[in-house]
């Protein structure tokens, strides 16, 4: 089987997905890039696509396959100056989902056209199906990012050792329903990063073995600590909260990430 590809269409095409795509993923890993940047990568990215289309090895299917990766990793790496093989390969699965979601999206489009419109519609089509596919993208994601936003809160804590106050940012997770099997205390989660941080504050005396149920886990237990206060950022007020319970995971929470806390919503309850 032969395919009649036109490059400088192929390459059109290219680089408006690639300008959607990394549009999508800065937004996503909270990213910003100038327009010149943007346009570079996925300018970069369309003409490695072309070139991986044009050698003379393979299927067409695994020469896009081979490509995809190391495609995805320098247009992030010009773009958003992503450095570091384990971030340009997250950022890489990054890109990917964006482009799982875009394709899903203009797949819909396209069949619903089907209906209205004869034939495939060509370039400028797949161009305007493409462009309304990531408007549409966008809003949603913007709503996501928005709402999780709102459930981040600053919390307070006051170590000991350092004599001086400890920020952190927290996520209020409504199904988080750990509790102290004895008290019924709400109990919250904290990283092993935020762990080092109140090390003077965990002291065995407080020491609270907590029993989970976790995705990939049946049973587990978590090591936790009884803190004296603990103060809440909310609607502009700090709520002060006694004799509460931290558990800490070493896995679920990465420390490169924007939370390290994983908050009780109860505790946000007067």
């Amino acid at each position: 089987m032969y395919y009649k590809l036109y490059i400088d269409s192929v390459f059109i095409l290219q680089l408006s997905t690639n300008l959607f795509l990394l549009s999508l993923a800065g937004q996503m890993m909270r990213r910003t890039a100038t327009r010149r940047r943007i346009w570079l990568g996925a300018a970069v990215g369309a003409g490695m696509s072309c070139l991986g289309l044009l050698l003379p090895v393979f299927s067409m299917g695994v020469r896009l396959l081979l490509f995809a990766v190391p495609v995805s990793m320098c247009m992030m790496c010009l773009t958003y100056r992503i450095y570091g093989v384990r971030d340009l390969l997250k950022a890489s699965l990054v890109m990917a989902s964006a482009g799982f979601f875009l394709g899903g999206v203009m797949i819909w489009i396209l069949n619903r056209l089907r209906f209205v419109m004869k034939g495939n519609g060509g370039l400028f089509l797949t161009l305007a199906v493409g462009a309304l596919s990531y408007l549409i993208l966008r809003v949603l994601l913007f709503r996501f990012m928005k709402k999780r936003e709102e459930n981040l809160r600053t919390v307070c804590f006051y170590v000991p050792a350092l004599g001086q106050e400890v920020r952190v940012k927290a996520l209020v997770d409504t199904g988080n329903h750990l509790t102290d099997p004895i008290s019924g205390a709400p109990v919250s989660v904290i990283s092993e990063k935020m762990a080092r941080c109140l090390a003077s504050c965990l002291t065995q005396e407080k020491f609270h073995a907590i029993p989970y149920r976790s995705v990939g886990k049946k049973n587990g237990i978590l090591s936790a600590y009884e803190l004296p206060e603990m103060g809440i950022e909310e609607a502009g007020y700090m709520l002060r909260r006694e004799h509460v319970i931290v558990a800490v995971c070493d896995t679920g929470i990465s420390e490169r990430s924007e939370y390290q806390m994983i908050l009780h919503p109860k505790l946000l309850e007067n």
